[in-house]
């Protein structure tokens, strides 16, 4: 490396430092945005431009010569070898949920600094390894999934516990994130609208690059305009009544659209759908978070919400909790996503054509959804306080506007009501779940660039749109993974139920999946105090339970690999992540606040349904008291099954240190990759 270029690095490693620095030692003065994009922009340069590049030559010893599973197992279904920027916006698209949106948005509640903090460095230090050794090691396995690779490098009864685990867990995560979109897209005919317009668009570049006479850039133009055109089209809708009506649809609907799609998305070849859309939909994505830095830098917006405020303790009005753990469990994905490790394990491998692509998906995306996050955060934190929480919190508007005003952060109900007129809204109270939130922030930054006065209400409304088709991406990805994990549970039943090969144990595979998380969304829908809300606290934890299996299992393939001295690398991750989904699984069990503790909070509501006279919601609140025990019921049984998947690991890595056991790897034979299957689209 040149003078010009380490002087040019420290001086990134220095303004990111610096910009650190200044957002930890602010107390009482407002500070600027600009810090956070700019701390997020040299912690993703380094930690890509070397730790990423570190693990890729020292660690994991990726080799260009070796034929990926792509390349073998081509059958133009599942195996598919695919130009690498497609491959990038799929992984990217599928693995950037809900979490690097609204997890930040929650945890504002704690102040800018702490989520901050968390998003830096659980990304470049744990997330990026997380995704990069899981993709890693099921590239060098045929590309099978993280359950079957547990069971096959740790042992048949961990393995099998891993299959069971996060197979439960893929469901109710599923259901979460299609409920988000049901509720975004209810009634939203512009939204309805982009997302129905994104799926002939890829059905045709799918169908159009599979013939190999057109190119993937000719192929990219035709999709961008196509994209343009949904998204701008979307708000005309309102003067064409008759078309509209097409696209406006209450929950019910949309909760079976959804299923149908993620069928579709599940059993259709990779190449035709799902590869293309989410390919198509990254370019909204990053283009819209490059937009909205964009903005951050044009007006360099102040950030109202103090860098710690007083719920660190745990009082919090947005939700119950210590700032330890569950900063790190609500932001999620934004840092550490246990889900990344299924699309990792899942579609993503089976599409990769070299091994060099290991670093810039697997740790590359990461740190993408790192920037992501990010924007979130300032989104959040560029509000003021009052009208975030008042947005946040439950409750009738009087009460909510005396809490908020009580807790320190002034808002009227005046302020509240000329912010839903703004927005084009009739309230904004009661729009709690961190969406919204983020829609309110994005749309304050963007209309501060336009004069236009219904500048601030259109910005809102794209917002809105625009998360629902952020997370829509995840659930078709999900969906497909979930497939290759029932599959493998399935064929240790009936050998054929797991041939992926296999049109008929494909359909009846996924059918069997979609019902599952279909039926959670169903209730959610139908049942709007009970069913899949009430899931909604598990989502965070069942996410980070998830990334413990994968780092167990990045951990062993480290000691089998002999890389003992490279272990901190998963083992520090591994034990800091074990710390946090453990202590916030027992206090959202057994802790004694009935805002926080599952069975304490039960306790509360059959007490005050015993006191009620009104017959109708005493029986409301006792069905609230048993779907807050079945949580603490299915947060035991979480835990205690990642809990029994740790032991067996650490069980094992005892006896290969020590030698008492033989080394087994249950890598791929190497298969040279020949210059023919080297080109590049």
């Amino acid at each position: 490396m040149s003078v010009w270029k380490k002087l040019l690095w420290f001086g990134v490693a220095g303004l990111g430092t610096w910009s650190v620095a200044m957002l930890a030692l602010s107390r009482g003065e407002q500070i600027s945005a600009l810090w956070i994009v700019a701390a997020g922009f040299c912690a993703l340069s380094i930690s890509y431009r070397f730790y990423s590049n570190w693990l890729a030559t020292k660690v994991l010893v990726l080799n260009e010569a070796r034929a990926t599973p792509a390349v073998l197992q081509n059958d133009n279904k599942d195996y598919v070898p695919t130009n690498r920027w497609m491959v990038f916006g799929h992984h990217f698209a599928a693995i950037a949920g809900p979490g690097p949106l609204v997890g930040p948005v929650l945890a504002a509640q704690f102040g800018f600094l702490p989520g901050t903090l968390w998003i830096l460095i659980g990304a470049t230090l744990g997330g990026g390894v997380h995704d990069m050794i899981v993709l890693f090691a099921s590239i060098r396995r045929g590309g099978k999934t993280l359950g079957q690779m547990v069971k096959d490098e740790i042992g048949p009864g961990v393995g099998m516990l891993a299959l069971v685990s996060v197979l439960a867990i893929m469901i109710i995560l599923l259901a979460v994130l299609a409920l988000v979109v049901v509720q975004a897209l209810a009634q939203s005919p512009w939204g309805v609208f982009t997302i129905a317009v994104t799926i002939p668009l890829a059905l045709i570049m799918g169908i159009a690059l599979r013939t190999g006479k057109v190119s993937v850039v000719a192929v990219t133009i035709f999709g961008l305009f196509g994209l343009a055109f949904a998204v701008w089209g979307g708000q005309f809708l309102t003067h064409f009544p008759a078309i509209e009506a097409w696209f406006r649809h209450d929950q019910k609907w949309l909760a079976w659209a959804i299923m149908f799609y993620g069928l579709a998305a599940s059993i259709l070849p990779v190449w035709m759908l799902l590869t293309p859309r989410d390919y198509l939909s990254t370019f909204l994505k990053l283009g819209t978070v490059a937009l909205l830095a964009g903005a951050v830098v044009l007006i360099h917006p102040m950030l109202q919400m103090p860098a710690i405020t007083k719920f660190i303790d745990g009082s919090g009005l947005v939700f119950a909790g210590p700032v330890f753990p569950f900063v790190c469990i609500t932001i999620a994905c934004g840092a550490v996503s246990g889900f990344h490790s299924l699309i990792a394990s899942g579609t993503t491998p089976k599409m990769i054509r070299r091994e060099s692509r290991i670093r810039s998906i697997g740790y590359g995306a990461m740190v993408t959804e790192m920037m992501v996050a990010l924007m979130a955060m300032i989104a959040a934190c560029v509000l003021q306080p009052g009208e975030y929480f008042a947005i946040n919190t439950k409750g009738a508007s009087t009460e909510v506007v005396a809490k908020v005003s009580a807790a320190g952060f002034p808002v009227t109900e005046a302020e509240m009501q000329k912010l839903a007129t703004d927005l084009g809204e009739s309230t904004m109270f009661n729009r709690a779940g961190g969406a919204p939130t983020f829609a309110v922030g994005m749309a304050h930054m963007f209309a501060r660039v336009s004069a236009k006065p219904t500048a601030l209400a259109l910005w809102y409304h794209f917002a809105i749109m625009f998360e629902a088709l952020f997370i829509l991406t995840t659930i078709d990805a999900g969906t497909r993974v979930g497939r290759f994990l029932l599959q493998d549970f399935l064929g240790n039943v009936w050998r054929p139920l797991g041939n992926t090969r296999s049109w008929s144990a494909n359909f009846f595979s996924s059918l069997l999946l979609v019902a599952a998380w279909g039926w959670f969304l169903y209730a959610g829908v139908i049942d709007p105090l009970g069913g899949i809300n009430s899931l909604w606290p598990l989502f965070g934890l069942a996410n980070q339970l998830l990334s413990v299996v994968a780092l167990c299992l990045g951990t062993t393939l480290l000691i089998k690999m002999h890389k003992n001295r490279y272990l901190f690398v998963t083992l520090l991750p591994l034990c800091f992540m074990c710390a946090v989904t453990f202590s916030a699984g027992y206090l959202k069990v057994f802790s004694s606040d009935p805002r926080l503790g599952f069975l304490s909070g039960a306790t509360s509501l059959s007490r005050e349904a015993s006191g009620m006279v009104d017959p109708t919601k005493a029986a409301e609140l006792t069905r609230q008291a048993g779907v807050w025990r079945f949580d603490a019921v299915v947060a035991v049984f979480f835990l205690v099954l990642v809990l029994a998947i740790v032991l067996g690991s650490a069980r094992q890595w005892w006896q290969l240190i020590r030698g008492t056991k033989r080394v087994v790897m249950h890598e791929s034979k190497f298969v040279p990759i020949t210059a023919a299957q080297l080109a590049e689209f």
